[in-house]
């Protein structure tokens, strides 16, 4: 909803116009519903040591999918660069 004002001006002889706007945001936020699960197992992902080239692998012990510099593209064979 936006509100005008009208002023009418008679008898002018300058009229000098200087825009001044009072702008008030009121941002509101609520969660929504949440997507599936990373896996249907429910298992998790643990990137947080990723670096570019990092493979996604399942670690057992911890039920978990990492992504970490230690299996990357590089390094997953002798000599890599693939």
């Amino acid at each position: 909803m936006s509100a005008s004002n009208t002023v009418v001006i008679t008898d002018v002889v300058d009229v000098t116009v200087s825009p001044v706007t009072t702008v008030k945001t009121v941002e509101i936020t609520t969660a929504g519903p949440q997507g599936p699960s990373f896996a249907t197992s429910a298992k998790t992902m643990n990137d947080s040591n990723a670096v570019d080239g990092s493979l996604v692998r399942f670690h057992a012990s911890s039920d978990t999918f990492i992504a970490d510099d230690q299996v990357t593209v590089s390094n997953i064979v002798d000599g890599g660069n693939f």
